[in-house]
């Protein structure tokens, strides 16, 4: 189930962005379509006007403004051409007076100044104000003479300047508005039947990865049998070892050191007895070794756990370290901390001692340094810790090997188990390590 979650959201990814781009496409199509269909429409309507202006133009041009019989005979055959079940031509005054209508004879000799569509669109007025710029274009909602419903109309019109006359004809656009319809249908119906195959797709597609999963489900199932098993087996075998490393080291350091002050006590005892004045010696030469055993035994066991760290907290524990690799290694150290009250949890007070105890072996190693600087605190945004020191930094022809060595690996992963941020600036001037731990692993004061 939870490998086919990452296919069912690929497929309704590729799904929404196929249709929306279908979609998008299909809607450009559509619309220039319109637009080409509207462009024919309104360069037919301009032929209309230029016939009809045709036909009285040689009374128009001869005729006074104020010619009676001339504006008579122009409105007769104006009302004469008609075309369609609705094509005719109309005239209008600047004034608004209707002149011609012959599909609407109830227009004629009314004003319609002010005159809008069902949606606010004004008509007359607009009709008026283009033939006063010479000619125009208006879109509006006009009732359709053969089925007395309205409908959309584009109307081309002209003015008759001499006369105040604006002349003009149009065309309902019902055609275009149902191709368009009929275009936008077709493509909801290819949108569905892609949905449909995708659907038929990505069901197959789940079938057989749930079919495929199932089966090596069960295979890895017997494999991670077998290699439970094995790696029991390999844990009991590791313990074994790890017991025979620690006996080793008792062995061949602590035990041997004892040895030495066992027998540097029983040499003092026999020369004590037999009266010899250098009996102080071999007491002397004994404590020494004793002294090795007590150190060798903190040595071990502050390596495998920093009592400090836990009686004392982190801070402590850090200048406790800094101290004795001040003192090992003869580079100068600078430390800051601030109070934490033993507010860091466990984990996090771990993995800075840690990293600090890393980055300082690194730098006696490698650097070259002869000061070191070590900064830990805490802040608004959580606790952060920070190691400089002024060495060589990390040549660019060793910069791959060590950014992918151990150190820095176990350092970055103690990072990432608190959720926190690890980084590292190296030039010639010496490296920087920042640790920054986040908010949640600080405990309330009253704890």
């Amino acid at each position: 189930m939870l490998a086919t979650l990452p296919l069912i959201l690929a497929t309704a990814a590729i799904a929404v962005v196929v249709t929306n781009q279908s979609r998008e496409l299909a809607e450009y199509e559509i619309a220039q379509l319109e637009r080409e269909l509207i462009e024919a429409k309104k360069s037919e309507l301009k032929n209309y006007v230029n016939l009809a202006r045709s036909a009285f133009f040689f009374i128009y041009g001869r005729a006074a403004p104020d010619d009676y019989q001339a504006k008579l005979r122009v409105t007769q055959i104006l009302s004469a051409m008609t075309y369609g079940d609705d094509g005719s031509y109309f005239v209008f005054d600047y004034d608004g007076n209707n002149l011609v209508s012959p599909r609407q004879t109830y227009l004629i000799g009314r004003n319609w100044a002010g005159l809008t569509d069902p949606e606010g669109t004004p008509i007359v007025d607009a009709l008026i104000t283009l033939a006063r710029t010479g000619a125009g274009y208006h879109t509006y909602t006009w009732e359709k003479p053969s089925t007395g419903e309205t409908s959309q109309m584009i109307t081309y019109v002209i003015g008759l300047q001499n006369w105040r006359w604006a002349v003009g004809t149009g065309v309902f656009i019902d055609d275009v508005v149902k191709t368009t319809e009929e275009a936008r249908a077709q493509v909801g119906d290819r949108i569905r039947q892609t949905f449909l195959y995708i659907g038929a797709i990505t069901l197959g597609a789940l079938l057989l990865v749930f079919l495929s999963g199932l089966t090596l489900n069960i295979r890895e199932r017997r494999l991670a049998d077998v290699k439970l098993k094995k790696l029991t087996q390999r844990v009991f075998d590791t313990q074994e070892e790890e017991r025979g490393r620690v006996a080793r080291e008792l062995h061949d350091s602590i035990s041997q050191i004892l040895v030495g002050v066992r027998y540097a006590l029983e040499l003092t005892r026999r020369r004590m007895n037999n009266g010899d004045p250098d009996a102080a010696d071999s007491l002397d030469k004994g404590v020494s070794h004793l002294n090795g055993a007590i150190q060798e035994v903190r040595r071990i066991s502050r390596d495998l756990r920093p009592g400090m760290l836990d009686d004392l907290g982190l801070g402590p524990a850090l200048q406790s370290l800094i101290k004795d690799f001040s003192l090992r290694t003869g580079i100068k150290t600078q430390i800051e901390t601030a109070v934490f009250r033993n507010r860091l949890d466990q984990e996090s007070k771990i993995a800075l001692y840690r990293i600090a105890q890393e980055a300082l072996t690194n730098i006696e190693r490698h650097a070259g340094a002869t000061h070191v600087s070590l900064r830990v605190g805490g802040h608004k945004n959580g606790a952060s810790l920070v190691i400089s020191d002024n060495g060589q930094g990390i040549p660019e022809a060793r910069k791959d090997r060590v950014e992918n060595g151990i150190g820095l690996r176990n350092m970055q992963e103690r990072v990432d188990q608190l959720d926190g941020t690890f980084m590292m600036n190296s030039t010639s001037d010496g490296t920087t390590i920042e640790v920054q731990v986040p908010f949640s692993h600080l405990l309330p004061p009253d704890r």
